[in-house]
């Protein structure tokens, strides 16, 4: 399978990692260790994600209010948003 992020949904990934960096040195680490291993997962198991709509699916960050929402197409994985949970929801469909 291969992982395409959305240039949005990669903008958010990294401004989200600067953010927790500036709040404790180490922590933006922590987020893009989290972030991965759920990619990991996503790349091995593509429908173990929550399905939240016809064509998309979310799976949550551990440790970080976040979820990956993303869709699967024959052997391309897109993934649409890195989402903040407490956001408005549904931020992201335009992206699809």
């Amino acid at each position: 399978m291969t992982l395409k992020f959305h240039s949005e949904a990669k903008i958010e990934f990294f401004e989200t990692a600067e953010y927790y960096e500036e709040q404790v040195v180490g922590l933006g680490d922590d987020f893009i260790d989290e972030v991965e291993k759920v990619l990991d997962v996503i790349e091995q198991y593509p429908m173990l994600g929550t399905k939240i709509t016809a064509d998309e699916r979310r799976f949550l960050v551990s440790r970080f209010p976040y979820g990956i929402i993303y869709s699967v197409k024959e052997d391309l994985i897109t993934i649409f948003a890195v989402m903040d949970l407490r956001r408005k929801p549904g931020y992201w469909k335009s992206r699809t």
